[in-house]
């Protein structure tokens, strides 16, 4: 596997999520920086050291609303 990429999403409560597509990882935290270590972390606890991607890829979804 090359690439693994991650649906990132702002939480209402603050912070952010983040979710992988194809795979079950999931995680949140308070800030940017500490959401990309704590997907880092993640990916490395889900995959052997042999099978990690070799990218990860955030992908920023951005929910708003606007008037018509």
């Amino acid at each position: 596997m090359t690439e693994i990429i991650f649906l990132v999403e702002e939480d209402v409560d603050g912070g952010y999520t983040a979710r992988a597509l194809d795979h079950s990882i999931f995680t949140d935290a308070d800030s940017w920086d500490e959401l990309k270590s704590m997907i880092q972390e993640a990916v490395s606890c889900h995959f052997e050291p042999a099978d990690r991607p070799k990218l990860i890829r955030l992908h920023m979804v951005r929910d708003e609303v606007i008037p018509a």
